[in-house]
Parts: structure tokens; sequence; C-alpha cells
């Protein structure tokens, strides 16, 4: 079994699904009383926020960076972010190591190849939504993108840093989220990417007929079957 690397905290509420998932994974795989093989940074949010919303990148990747190199170190064998809206400095953050990078996007795409979905939804962070660095992994598959209007996209990515990243959960915001997403699928979308790994926390799929597609989840999957390849 390969050993897991992820890079976390960003928020430390979804870092705590990432560990779940991927040994629930490795015990539907394997059973028994075995678990994943993993080696968890964990930063400091506060910091890469604020990196974020002052246009810091770089400073926000070499947080990123030392993160990546201390798992590399300590025997990790590939690499997680686990957080969408970091990807957007992924190519800095790989190019530092001589271990691969499991991009979220990436995976995220293959699992829309996978249900044949040509026109997707996106949900995330300001940042996920309006800038490219996501959304074209997601087009290069053929599938268009859309997200929803300026009014909605800060209502989204304010409930993500105001509430969601410190664990609070409201109804309001759960019918606010599905509303847009019924909204996004009366557009022509055949599917949502919870773009942001703490939105899975609001809402699931047992919420809406519209199929989602947690980023969290299946970020966590595949890191964990690439560990028994």
């Amino acid at each position: 079994m390969k050993t897991i690397g992820l890079i976390g905290g960003m928020s430390w509420e979804s870092t705590v699904d990432y560990y779940r998932l991927v040994n629930e994974v490795i015990r539907r795989e394997l059973g028994g009383l075995h678990s994943a093989k993993v080696v968890l940074v964990s930063v400091d949010f506060q910091e890469i926020e604020t990196y974020q919303f002052a246009g810091e990148w770089d400073k926000s990747a070499q947080v990123l960076i030392e993160a990546a190199k201390g798992l590399e170190a300590a025997g990790a064998d590939f690499v997680l972010i686990c957080t969408n809206t970091m990807h957007k400095i992924a190519n800095q953050v790989a190019s530092a190591i001589s271990i691969p990078l499991l991009h979220i996007a990436k995976v995220t795409g293959e699992a829309l190849e996978e249900r044949k979905i040509k026109k997707v939804g996106l949900l995330g962070t300001v940042f996920t939504m309006e800038q490219t660095f996501y959304r074209q992994e997601i087009e290069a598959k053929g599938i268009e993108v859309i997200v929803p209007n300026q009014v909605d996209r800060d209502v989204v990515s304010q409930v993500i840093y105001e509430e969601l990243c410190l664990g609070t959960l409201s109804e309001d915001s759960r019918r606010t989220y599905l509303r847009i997403i019924a909204e996004l699928a009366a557009e022509g979308a055949e599917g949502i990417i919870l773009g942001c790994t703490e939105i899975g926390l609001l809402v699931n799929q047992n919420d809406t007929v519209v199929p989602l597609f947690d980023t969290t989840r299946i970020h966590a999957e595949r890191a964990a079957l690439k560990s028994l390849e």
C-alpha cells in the first residue's frame, strides 16, 4: 500500500472527512482491520485565507510547497491538496516535489466523464467560480461549465468562509444552496460540482435529485484507490 500525503487544514472540518473517507475505502477494498497509510501536514487556514484575499498567491504557494516537501520527506508516495481553491497554485507545488500530486479538478473531471456529463454547474469560492484555473481542467474534457450569477456567487462564497469553514451549518444556507443548484439545473446543468471541500457538509445527494459531484469524496476515494495500485 502506498502512503497518501495530505495537505490539510483548509479548513480542518473538511480535512477530517478526507481522513475518514480514505480509510472507509481501504476498509471496503481490503476488509479486516486494514486502514490507509497517511501522513498529514495541517496548515493554518487564517494565514492562507489572508493571502487569498490579498492576492498574494505566491506566499500561499510557499506555505503549501513547504508542506508538500514535508510530506515527501515523511515518506508520502503522492500528495493531495485538500481544498479546491488552492489548486490555483497546484502546478507550483507539483514542480517543487518529486512525487505526484493528485489534482482535485482532474479526478472530478474523470468522474464527470464516467457519468457522461456534458454540462455542469460549479459551486465554490469566488476564486474557484470566477477564475479559470479550476474550470479549465473540466472544460479540457469537453464539458461546459456554468456558475451562478454574481449575487449568488457572492452568497455561496460568503457561506463557505463565514459559516462552513467555522463548522456552522445553517438551514437557511442549505435552502439557499438548493435554490441555486435548482436554478443551475434549470439552465441545463446535468450535474453540480461541489467545488469546495466544505460544501458537502451542508448539502448532499439526499437533498436534491440533481446529481452532485462532491469533490471531497471524489478526491479522497481516488486517492485511496491510487494507494492500492
